[in-house]
């Protein structure tokens, strides 16, 4: 018998909620799969409201401290408190345990009613850089003396102009952190059988952050990748390609030609933009499975947000962050458990009896809550 150790965050807002509907749909596939050769030992870990009434912290030490020595994780969404000092609970998380990699695959599921012609074509992994780009930005406020003092310099000292008055921000993206991004990407393009990567960038006003990263991409293809990968209008046969988009153009290819995109790899902000339309044309993000991943931990997550309107009202979800934990179970060799999952949320869809978010884009479908619907998709495992 194997056991893996997960550590989970339940999480703000609806978070308890959509993890006590997900939970028990992943421990009955791991039953049915293994017949108990294969567990998870899930221990809980405190963050946002419910670790500040129990603590008086946000982010409790003992709970960085265990992420700290951890593999695995699972959370629900986190509220940022306002006005407490804390820029972001997630942003922290992120940077603190240098969980590069945000990796989301979107993909369509039979019986949703999607805002374009043909979502079935949609099948797309996208690799958003995590710890740089403006989501690390310093920036300075109007009229504030450090503004002042950053656009005299960016005057005087550099020739730059800039209206006095300007808002001043920063967006920090450097060779190592593109370069181990792309890395990720072109190695599960090679792993999974995926044929093209893209590049997707703004490099055409930006030439030396974002085109920064389109160039370094292609620097680490050429350098630790010769013979596997090769550029677009290239001999490809047997290879990966690498290309390039222009991130407005490529917003408007993924709507219309998706089935020509395989995997993307991009900077913060625009890997932002990019996955939730993505999401939006197959379902919402209440079907968009996530994990930030670093070298040493990583944290599969709901990749929507708190949504405090319906907390407590068992309107939520859990389709999220139950994808999530078959793709926790799916990278971590439990593929049999991960795949009952996926077969149990088709037929589930396919029955028509779905949360609000679901039921408002399927024609005659019928409203259920939240725990009934993690009950239906259990029953259909």
């Amino acid at each position: 018998m194997s056991t893996k150790t997960v550590y989970f965050i339940e999480g703000d807002g609806i978070g308890p909620e959509v993890w006590g509907a997900a939970r028990p749909v992943i421990d009955a596939a791991l039953e049915k799969a293994y017949g108990g050769d294969k567990k998870i030992e899930w221990i809980e870990l405190l963050a946002g409201e419910k670790a500040y009434k129990e603590t008086g912290e946000y982010l409790p030490k003992a709970t960085l401290d265990t992420l700290a020595k951890a593999q695995l994780a699972i959370k629900g969404p986190l509220q940022t408190p306002v006005g407490k000092g804390i820029r972001s609970l997630n942003v922290t998380l992120r940077q603190v345990f240098d969980l590069y990699a945000c990796i989301r695959p979107i993909r369509y599921f039979e019986g949703i009613e999607s805002p374009v012609k043909r979502p079935d074509l949609v099948d797309i992994v996208v690799f958003r850089e995590n710890t740089e780009d403006v989501y690390a930005g310093i920036e300075w406020s109007s009229e504030s003396p450090e503004a002042k003092k950053v656009i005299d310099f960016l005057v005087n000292e550099m020739g730059a102009k800039i209206d006095p008055a300007a808002g001043v921000g920063i967006k920090p993206i450097t060779p190592a952190g593109s370069k181990r991004l792309v890395r990720r990407a072109l190695d599960y393009a090679l792993d999974q059988k995926r044929d093209l990567v893209t590049l997707v960038h703004k490099g055409n006003i930006m030439k030396f952050t974002e085109g920064g990263f389109r160039q370094w991409g292609y620097d680490l293809a050429e350098e630790d990748y010769a013979g596997k990968v090769v550029k677009e209008g290239e001999d490809a046969e047997g290879k990966v390609v690498i290309n390039d988009r222009i991130a407005d153009a490529m917003f408007q290819e993924l709507l219309m030609r998706p089935e020509q995109y395989s995997v993307v790899a991009t900077t913060n902000l625009n890997g932002d933009y990019l996955s939730d339309a993505l999401a939006a044309q197959v379902g919402g993000l209440g079907l968009a499975p996530g994990v930030n991943m670093g070298d040493k931990l990583a944290i599969y997550e709901a990749t929507h947000g708190t949504a405090p309107t319906i907390a407590g009202k068992d309107l939520a979800n859990p389709g999220s962050i139950l994808l999530s934990g078959a793709m926790l179970l799916e990278n971590n060799g439990m593929e049999e458990a991960s795949d009952l999952i996926i077969n149990a949320v088709e037929k589930s869809l396919a029955a028509k009896r779905v949360t609000v978010d679901l039921a408002s884009q399927i024609t005659g479908a019928e409203q259920v809550g939240c725990k009934e619907f993690g009950e239906i998709i259990l029953a259909n495992l």
